[in-house]
């Protein structure tokens, strides 16, 4: 199977196995849904990562999974990839939010790696236009094994037949220089 075609079929897999429960939410105190997102969290400011927060994650969840990604890249007017920004996994269930620079991430919470070959989060510089930047959280029934810093596709195929729930935060940046 092609690596495109392999990468459609995950992302359906993931996302057909899981319930987009109402009141699962995902949320920041410094952007809201479709909202730009502040500067400081951007290549143009200090780079780090914003605060979020959730809530009504299924009782049965074990940990969770956060997926920051860019469908936009790299033009939003002809989109040739998905931009990959953070990958953190194992995030503990009783975990409900992370502060702006992540500087509370769990010990026990492992981090993959992003389209920057770095494992920490890489915040939004795009281009041109404005993109979207989809802050997905998933909620799982197991805790994943210690995957080393997986790229995107391990962690979704890790996660496969685990998923609980999903919800997702959408920001938006446009690059002011």
């Amino acid at each position: 199977m092609r690596a495109i075609g392999r990468w459609r079929w995950l992302v359906g897999v993931v996302a057909s196995s899981a319930a987009v429960a109402d009141d699962f939410v995902l949320s920041s105190p410094a952007f809201g849904a479709g909202e730009s997102i502040p500067v400081e969290y951007t290549c143009e400011g200090a780079d780090r990562s914003p605060p979020l927060a959730w809530q009504g994650a299924p009782a049965a969840t074990r940990s969770f999974v956060l997926i920051v990604d860019d469908p936009d890249a790299p033009d939003p007017a002809a989109p040739r990839m998905t931009w990959v920004h953070w990958l953190l996994y194992n995030l503990p269930a009783s975990t409900h939010s992370l502060t702006a620079g992540a500087g509370d991430v769990p010990a026990a919470a492992r981090a993959g790696t992003n389209d920057f070959k770095r494992t920490a989060y890489g915040g939004p510089c795009p281009p041109i236009g404005r993109h979207r930047y989809l802050h997905k959280l998933y909620a799982l029934d197991i805790e994943l094994p210690d995957l080393g810093a997986p790229d995107k596709a391990a962690l979704l195929a890790a996660m496969q037949d685990h998923v609980l729930a999903q919800t997702q935060l959408i920001g938006t940046y446009i690059k002011r220089n």
